[in-house]
C-alpha cells in the first residue's frame, strides 16, 4: 500500500529587506528631529531676543540721554582724556560740550552693551540648538528604534521585535503595542502559509490520481466513442483545476519576498515566454514583435519568467480576430529594468483596469468559465513583482488593447 507524502512545510520567512531610495537632501526633510530642534532653539532665541530687549530699554532708562546734565560747571576747570573740551570758553558753552560728551559716552556704552550681548545670544543660540538636537535625537531614539523594525517588517521579516527598554511612557506603550500587533500577525501568516501547503497537498494528490485513471481509459481501445469524448472532457477539467490549485498556490507564495535571488536577464525571460506562446498564437494569427535589449535584476528567473509568459499569454488570447500583434520589449530606463507588453484588442475602460489585477476576475466577467484561463494571470504577475520590489502598471492602448509595464529594480 503505497504511503501518502508528507505535506509540504511552510516556507522559510524572507530576511531580505528592499532598499530604500535616500532622498536627495536628507538634511531638508522634515523630520521630527529637525522641527523638535527648531522648536527648541526657536524658543530660546525668542525668549533671548524679549531678554536682551528688556535689559536694553531698563540700561538706556538708566543711563538716559537728555539735553541738559544733572550737574552745571559754575567756574573752575574740567579735564578730559576721552572729550575734547574747550579751555577758554563760558560757561553755557562748557556745559554744552560737557553734556555733548557724555553723550556719546552714554551712547557708546549702549552700543558696547548692544553688540556684546548680540554676540552672547548668537552663541547661546548655537549651543540651544546644538542641545537641542541632542536631547531631540535621545527623545526620538525609540521612534527610529520603532521605525527601522517596521522597515525590516515591510519586507515579511515578521520575526522582527522592538523590545523596547526603558520608562513605562507612550513611547514604550507604543513599541509593546506594535509588538503584540507582530505577533498576531505572524501567528496568521505561518498559519496561512501552513494552511496554503496543506491544501495545495491535498488538492493536488486526487487531482493527479484523477488525471492517471483518466488517462488510462482513454488509451483503452476497446473503450466505446462515447467514453472517449467523456474522458477528454473530463481531462480537460481536471486540467484547468490543477491549473487553478498550482496558481493559488503561486500567488499566495509570491506574496512573500524573494529570499534567494540571482541576477536574471528580462530579455531571456522573455524569449523563453514567447517560445512558450509563439505555437498558440500562430494558431490564433497574432504576431509576435518587439526588441528585448538586456535588462538584469536580482530575483528568481521562475518567478519573473512566470510574469512574463502570463502577460504574453494574456496579450495573445484577449487580441484581435485578424491582423493581431503582441509587442514585447525589454530594457532599462532611470535605473528601472523594464518589460513592457502591449497588444491589439477589445477597447479596456480605464475604470475596468484595477479589476484586472483582482483574483478570478475578467473584463466585464467575473468568477465564469473560460478556455482563456482560470482568472489568476495578472493576479500573479502583480504579486511576483510586489515580491521583487518592482510594480506592473496597465493602460489602455488607444485603438484597443492594453499596454502592461513591470518595472524592476536593477
Amino acid at each position: 500500500m503505497a504511503t501518502t507524502p508528507e505535506p509540504p512545510a511552510a516556507p522559510p520567512k524572507p530576511t531580505w529587506e528592499p532598499k530604500q531610495p535616500d532622498p536627495p537632501y536628507p538634511w531638508l526633510r522634515p523630520t521630527i528631529r529637525i522641527r523638535l530642534t527648531l522648536l527648541y532653539g526657536g524658543m530660546f532665541l525668542i525668549a533671548g531676543i524679549v531678554l536682551l530687549s528688556i535689559i536694553y530699554m531698563l540700561a538706556a532708562q538708566a543711563l538716559h540721554v537728555g539735553s541738559e546734565l544733572p550737574f552745571e560747571i559754575v567756574s573752575g576747570k574740567v579735564t578730559s582724556e576721552i572729550c575734547s573740551l574747550p579751555t577758554n570758553a563760558s560757561p553755557d558753552a562748557f556745559n554744552a560740550a560737557m553734556n555733548a560728551c557724555v553723550n556719546n559716552q552714554r551712547k557708546a556704552a549702549l552700543d558696547t552693551l548692544l553688540n556684546r550681548s548680540l554676540l552672547a545670544l548668537v552663541g547661546l543660540s548655537v549651543m540651544a540648538f546644538a542641545f537641542g538636537y541632542a536631547m531631540a535625537g535621545r527623545v526620538l531614539s525609540p521612534l527610529g528604534r520603532i521605525t527601522r523594525t517596521a522597515r525590516r517588517v515591510a519586507g515579511t521579516d515578521l520575526t522582527r521585535r522592538i523590545e523596547l527598554d526603558g520608562p513605562d511612557d507612550e513611547l514604550k506603550e507604543l513599541a509593546d503595542t506594535f509588538d503584540d500587533m507582530l505577533d498576531r500577525l505572524e501567528r496568521a501568516f505561518t498559519a496561512q502559509q501552513r494552511f496554503v501547503g496543506n491544501a495545495s497537498h491535498e488538492l493536488r494528490t486526487p487531482l493527479a490520481i484523477n488525471r492517471t485513471l483518466l488517462e488510462v481509459h482513454i488509451s483503452d481501445p476497446e473503450a466505446p466513442p462515447e467514453l472517449h469524448q467523456l474522458g477528454k472532457t473530463l481531462l480537460a477539467t481536471n486540467e484547468r483545476s490543477e491549473q487553478l490549485v498550482e496558481g493559488l498556490l503561486l500567488l499566495a507564495r509570491s506574496d512573500n519576498q524573494i529570499v534567494e535571488r540571482k541576477p536574471v536577464d528580462l530579455a531571456e525571460v522573455a524569449e523563453r515566454a514567447i517560445d512558450q506562446t509563439r505555437a498558440e498564437a500562430l494558431a490564433r494569427k497574432v504576431e509576435i514583435r518587439g526588441e528585448r535589449e538586456s535588462a538584469t535584476v536580482q530575483g528568481n528567473g521562475v518567478l519573473l519568467e512566470r510574469i512574463a509568459l502570463n502577460l504574453v499569454q494574456n496579450a495573445v488570447r484577449y487580441n484581435v480576430p485578424e491582423d493581431g500583434w503582441v509587442e514585447v520589449t525589454t530594457g532599462v530606463s532611470d535605473g528601472q529594468a523594464l518589460l513592457v507588453v502591449s497588444n491589439t484588442g477589445p477597447v479596456v475602460p480605464a475604470y475596468e483596469i484595477d479589476n484586472l489585477f483582482e483574483p478570478f476576475r475578467r473584463l466585464r466577467t467575473e468568477r465564469t468559465g473560460s478556455d482563456k484561463g482560470v482568472g489568476l494571470g495578472l493576479s500573479i504577475a502583480r504579486s511576483v513583482a510586489r515580491a521583487h520590489g518592482g510594480r506592473i502598471i496597465a493602460e489602455p492602448r488607444e485603438g484597443g488593447g492594453l499596454v502592461m509595464r513591470v518595472t524592476l529594480p536593477v
